[in-house]
């Protein structure tokens, strides 16, 4: 169907040279917030000391002392690989979100992965408006001092999304 003299295909594609987002297969504009690198993988453990023996005895991992983190209800150990970590997680009082895990998975498993973010705030309203709940109503401090965001797991197909900022 022809308008002024151009194809309505040809408006598309001029208005696609013209844009100043990012790509279509990224759909964010890169002047908002940028995905980052991984930043690691969080494991919910039962036996923190067995867990931690397994990747610094057995492994040869080189793994962190055990940090309390009252404001998440966790116990984390980060175990260092070469290009990113792995996130040891135990339950930390009575109201922990891990111990909720546990009872459902008695062995442990796989939590939730942490992807960087170079603008957290930005990511959070952006994602908003695409409708990705978020876990909490403002950034907490995560394990690294830096402010980190959860993603629903409904929204993210299965998977507990933490976001970090960089």
């Amino acid at each position: 169907k022809k308008t002024a003299g151009v194809s309505r295909c040809s408006r598309v594609a001029l208005q696609r040279v013209h844009s100043t987002t990012a790509p279509l297969h990224q759909g964010v504009p890169t002047t908002l917030w940028k995905l980052g690198r991984l930043n690691h993988i969080a494991i919910a453990v039962p036996d923190m000391e067995k867990a931690t023996a397994l990747y610094r005895d057995v492994l040869g991992a080189t793994v962190s002392e055990k940090v309390p983190l009252p404001d998440h209800g966790v116990y984390t150990v980060f175990v260092e690989l070469g290009n990113t970590k792995l996130e040891l997680l135990h339950p930390l009082g009575e109201k922990s979100p891990i111990s909720g895990f546990l009872q459902k998975n008695k062995s442990g498993g796989m939590h939730h992965i942490c992807i960087e973010v170079d603008d957290i705030n930005a990511a959070i309203a952006d994602l908003k408006t695409k409708n990705i709940r978020m876990l909490s109503a403002e950034p907490r401090i995560g394990a690294h001092g830096k402010p980190v965001m959860f993603l629903h797991p409904k929204d993210c197909d299965g998977v507990l999304v933490e976001l970090e900022e960089a």
